[in-house]
């Protein structure tokens, strides 16, 4: 699954972003908790340069505990990161960043000199929710389809927040080609491809063949199953047998099937799941090493 997908107001905002780059102090980025490395946009670093950064793992009441506890202790090995785990669930987790901005920059923040903050990510990690419950109100737009946040523009949505600081939004953007083909379905499975770019059936396999290995017992509690399926494609049936997906003459209908499957995913209908740890995304780097 090889997604090219860069449309022109995520490449207007790159543009903008790197110009007013300038002006910033501090970057936060937001990322799935899920899926931390295929959420991590490459462009983040490259624009933001030397400037310190947090890493907030969002959604993170969907992911693994234990495997989000690898990953922070991943990112925190960084120069001049930060790395939290934050939830809608616990907004008071969220509420205490500015106090973390002003640990990373003690020298300012003071009534003479503000934090001057980005807030970056990819589409659908949750930025615009994270930006509201940091203001109190609702000032970002919140949808379920990745690139709700499209406005561009010179001055960016700018927040003043307690202890002067400044928080400037950002539309989420992707980069130009996902070079790892797994983090294209990862990255689709969690919903920050829109829906209309994929095909359900080909990442709701790729979900399947994942979910039996690492997270078998949530297969089998959510769908009822005496046995864990031996392939994506028998949960797939199974999903479709048992939800009443059936087309002429007793056909799984596997679309459905696969819809439903992603649908419990994004949800968290089958529990907090991670599609990636730090071991295995270092295994995968190192194959991509090996082939080229």
């Amino acid at each position: 699954m090889a997604v090219q997908w860069y449309p022109g107001h995520m490449n207007k905002a790159r543009r903008i972003i790197k110009n007013t780059m300038s002006e910033v102090d501090l970057v936060i980025e937001v990322m799935d908790a899920r899926i931390p490395f295929s959420s991590e946009n490459p462009m983040v670093a490259e624009l933001r340069q030397n400037r310190p950064c947090i890493k907030i793992l969002n959604k993170s009441d969907l992911a693994d505990p234990e495997v989000t506890r690898r990953w922070l202790a991943h990112f925190e090995k960084e120069q001049g990161v930060k790395a939290q785990a934050l939830s809608v669930l616990d907004k008071s987790r969220t509420k205490n960043l500015p106090n973390l901005c002003r640990k990373l920059l003690p020298e300012r923040g003071t009534a003479v000199k503000s934090i001057r903050v980005m807030i970056m990510g990819i589409p659908n990690v949750g930025k615009s929710t994270l930006i509201n419950t940091l203001a109190g109100k609702t000032l970002a737009k919140v949808g379920d389809e990745p690139a709700v946040t499209k406005e561009v523009s010179s001055a960016q949505h700018r927040i003043i927040l307690d202890g002067n600081i400044a928080l400037s939004d950002t539309p989420g953007i992707l980069w130009p080609k996902i070079e790892n083909e797994n983090s294209s379905y990862r990255l689709a499975i969690t919903g920050a491809i829109k829906n209309t770019a994929i095909d359900f059936e080909d990442i709701a396999l790729f979900a399947a063949d994942y979910l039996i290995t690492a997270y078998c017992d949530n297969v089998m509690q959510r769908f009822k199953l005496k046995q864990c399926p031996h392939s994506g494609n028998e949960l797939l049936q199974e999903i479709g047998r048992r939800r009443g997906c059936l087309r002429a003459g007793g056909v799984i209908d596997m679309q459905r099937a696969s819809e439903i499957l992603i649908h419990d995913i994004r949800s968290g209908s089958l529990g907090a799941l991670s599609f990636e740890t730090p071991e295995m995304i270092m295994q995968e780097t190192t194959d991509a090493g090996d082939q080229a």
